[in-house]
């Protein structure tokens, strides 16, 4: 227990324990030992951080600030960051087997959401509208007040600055609770936020679960303005239904079984290396990852021989080791879930190429091939290094197996066709569609899914209609 660092709930300035003192573990993947505590929160925990950010919020300073002087302390906590970049990166990779150099370059965009949003909103404009009945009309965008801010355990720290950047960037006091499996670098950040200058209860955190816990208590809280939430499609369901008593506006981004698809025009290189890295990048445990791999016959044999070498010749090993490309999966419930999928190719009528199961929670990059279009690999979201691919021969037959999905977050496509990639971008249904390339992200373009992927837009001006609250002003010009 004295071996274990402490990580506390951060509730208007301090960082505290739970009121009834209980903990729990995080545990390192690699290891699997347990490496930190943190408390854990429940409906009172959640409770004081709502009524401290209530209070900030309603009375405080932090709205009230001019877009310039809340820039000044986001960018110097984004300075801050990229001081302790090693400290953020190693917690993530200690909470959840992200490979260090991902998980450094991950701090790198973190940093980066801050610098972008402080800077989006300095810079934003309002609509200006003449009108000829002799008035004048014009817009204001308003902090919407507490946002609850609920992220994923894949991507930590990223995912909770995409969330706390612009809500707080706009004037907003927000509430974080990370996920249960990767608490740690959320009180590091907010640690740091209170070192920029930021005052007490404008950006608290919650450690705990979500049903029946802080998670839950926070989604039902009438004090709570806005709910953004990042996870799985379920847990998406339950918060909205829990918003909906309360008539709170959320943003939900959810699950993915993105479509890939390689035409036979293709640039070989270019498509396996971004093919290997839209399955296998963070043990494949990517919303956007591209889990249907639909390759033109013509190359098929090619395409296949050659994403599989590149599969087999990722590094796998420790975390914290420089070189490592590929970790384990986050915790032993996921990777008992990935391994059922896994061990169930061959009843499903499927073949394995290459990949299985590795040592300790490490399912290897796994390639599958001749399963049948309504096998549970293709049609469920595995969330692991497991890609089924399959060829195709038009395509018309292209898109229509990559819309046989209820997911809509995302697809890719290569092709050195430019009509082609016009045609079947806009033919397909997904949030985010990539031509040649994965995961480019420009932070003023939208984000989001239709269908089990998600509600809502954020990113840019997406992000500024969803954290504040439009209002339209009218007057009367007098004549002379």
């Amino acid at each position: 227990m004295a071996d274990k660092e402490f990580f506390g709930h951060v509730i208007d300035g301090a960082e505290v324990e739970s009121l009834d003192g209980a903990r729990f573990d995080t545990v390192d993947p690699w290891t699997r030992e347990a490496w930190a505590e943190v408390p854990l929160g429940g409906a009172a925990e959640a409770d004081r951080a709502v009524t401290a950010a209530r209070r900030a919020f309603d009375e405080g300073p932090w709205p009230r600030m001019g877009f310039a002087e809340r820039g000044r302390i986001l960018h110097r906590l984004a300075d801050l960051m990229e001081e302790h970049t090693d400290e953020l990166a190693l917690a993530d990779t200690r909470d959840m087997g992200k490979p260090l150099a991902q998980a450094r370059h991950d701090v790198a965009r973190s940093a980066l959401n801050f610098r972008f949003f402080a800077d989006h909103a300095r810079l934003a404009t309002g609509d200006a509208l003449p009108m000829d009945s002799g008035h004048h009309s014009y817009t204001r965008f308003e902090a919407a007040g507490v946002v609850a801010a609920i992220a994923p355990w894949n991507f930590p720290l990223m995912l909770e600055t995409w969330k706390v950047a612009p809500a707080l960037a706009w004037g907003n006091t927000v509430v974080l609770k990370p996920a249960e499996d990767t608490p740690t670098s959320a009180t590091v950040l907010a640690r740091l936020a209170l070192e920029a200058g930021m005052p007490p209860g404008v950006l608290n955190v919650v450690h705990g679960y979500g049903p029946d816990s802080a998670g839950q208590a926070l989604t039902e809280d009438p004090r709570v303005d806005r709910i953004t939430f990042t996870g799985e499609s379920g847990t998406g369901r339950a918060i909205a239904r829990a918003a909906a008593a309360n008539l709170t506006p959320v943003s939900l981004e959810l699950g993915g079984k993105g479509a890939n698809i390689v035409f036979a025009d293709a640039d070989l290189d270019n498509a396996v290396n971004w093919s290997i890295q839209a399955i296998f990048r963070n043990a494949g445990q990517v919303c956007l990852a591209g889990s249907r791999l639909y390759v033109q016959r013509e190359i098929y044999d090619e395409f296949l021989s050659r994403f599989t070498a590149a599969a087999e010749a990722l590094v796998i090993g420790d975390p914290r080791d420089e070189g490592t490309e590929f970790g384990p999966l986050a915790s032993l419930e996921h990777y008992t879930k990935v391994r059922g999928y896994v061990e169930s190719v061959d009843e499903q009528g499927g073949k394995t190429l290459t990949g299985g199961l590795g040592e300790g929670w490490v399912v290897k990059p796994t390639v599958l091939v001749d399963l049948p279009p309504d096998s549970r690999h293709v049609c469920e979201e595995i969330f692991g290094p497991v890609v089924v691919v399959q060829p195709f021969d038009t395509e018309a037959e292209a898109v229509c197996l990559a819309n046989d999905t209820p997911y809509g977050l995302n697809a890719m496509l290569f092709t050195e066709n430019l009509h082609r990639a016009h045609r079947v971008s806009a033919a397909l249904t997904a949030g985010t569609v990539w031509v040649n390339c994965f995961f480019i992200r420009d932070l003023r373009a939208p984000f989001g899914g239709v269908g089990d992927s998600g509600v809502g837009r954020e990113g840019g001006d997406f992000s500024r209609e969803f954290f504040t609250e439009p209002k339209a002003v009218v007057m009367q010009i007098t004549p002379a």
